[in-house]
């Protein structure tokens, strides 16, 4: 079995109840085999099911080691700093993961790699969503706001991936609040942003959803033969320039990153696009998505749910 079928173990999987101690071990294992290949969240298993050595078995198959092996196998120690634990998480990801093709990498994709804060995963055919924002749309002056709102999320008793869900259901509150000068508040530059993302539809990438919210830009998108990063990159430039000439201004538009986060399966997908779409009303800017001049909602079929673009 691969790391890919260990991926399709599921929590109803795991029982540690019959021998606590030799089940711990195990249900380590086979939650890391899980929780790499598919990003998921360990504190959403609970114990269930049919017994810690058939999960030993199965774990000790997919990695093609004896389960003495898998038992015997020495538990890394916990990292001493963010840092180092990115690394480790990243290390881990690339090992479980297909390996990145030759093609692949010459064309600029990176497979699991880090960008100082968090993994990410940059492979062709990956559904990404994506965030980014304006320059200051976290202003200075309110830095000490929402620094807070991170830290509170950081100091309660849960797993760092349940933390860092939190930082990021938090941080896009924030960014609802609509704060900063929301450049993309304007009709012209939202439309402008708008028409930069459906540009390269059909050649770098399939569009699947996207929002111009007043200052931040949401955006799900099949990835081709075209890296993540220099797709958004592209975007970017290309708004900041005529942004700043039809606002009569000069220097920085957008942050210098992003946010990425590829979708799993087609639930999943099915969810961002509903967040997406609905980000809007959401935030009290309209009644229904349909209702707001700059998101893929006002092309979905009501029907079908496809989103039919005009020619």
């Amino acid at each position: 079995m691969s790391a890919l079928a260990a991926s399709k173990l599921r929590p109803s999987h795991f029982d540690v109840r019959q021998n606590p101690h030799y089940g711990s071990v195990i249900l380590l294992r086979a939650l890391r085999a899980f929780a790499v290949e598919t990003d998921a969240d360990v504190a959403d298993f609970k114990v269930a099911s049919p017994g810690a050595q058939s999960i030993a078995l199965q774990l000790s198959t997919c990695i093609n080691q004896p389960l003495e092996a898998t038992l015997c196998a020495p538990v890394e120690k916990p990292s001493r700093s963010k840092q180092e634990h990115l690394r480790r998480l990243v290390i881990g990801k690339q090992q479980w993961s297909k390996p990145l093709p030759d093609g692949a990498k010459r064309q600029g994709f990176q497979g699991w790699h880090e960008r100082g804060y968090l993994p990410h995963c940059d492979k062709p055919g990956l559904v990404q969503f994506i965030t980014f924002r304006l320059c200051d749309s976290m202003p200075v002056s309110r830095r000490g706001e929402w620094e807070h709102l991170l830290a509170t999320s950081l100091r309660r008793n849960a797993p760092r991936s349940s933390a860092l869900r939190e930082q990021r259901i938090k941080l896009e509150e924030y960014l609802d609040r609509s704060l900063g000068k929301c450049f993309l508040r304007d009709p012209r530059i939202a439309a402008l942003t708008e028409s930069a993302l459906r540009h390269h539809h059909g050649q770098s990438f399939q569009l699947l959803a996207w929002v111009i919210m007043p200052n931040h830009v949401h955006a799900l998108i099949e990835v081709g033969q075209t890296p993540l990063s220099k797709i958004v990159q592209n975007w970017k430039s290309i708004v900041a320039v005529a942004a700043n000439k039809l606002l009569g201004r000069t220097g920085r538009f957008w942050q210098p990153e992003y946010w990425d986060r590829f979708m799993r399966d087609e639930e999943q997908r099915r969810k961002a696009i509903r967040y997406i779409e609905s980000n809007p009303v959401k935030a009290k800017l309209c009644r229904i998505p349909e209702d707001w001049p700059f998101s893929s909602a006002r092309y979905r079929d009501p029907q079908t749910r496809e989103l039919r673009l005009p020619q």
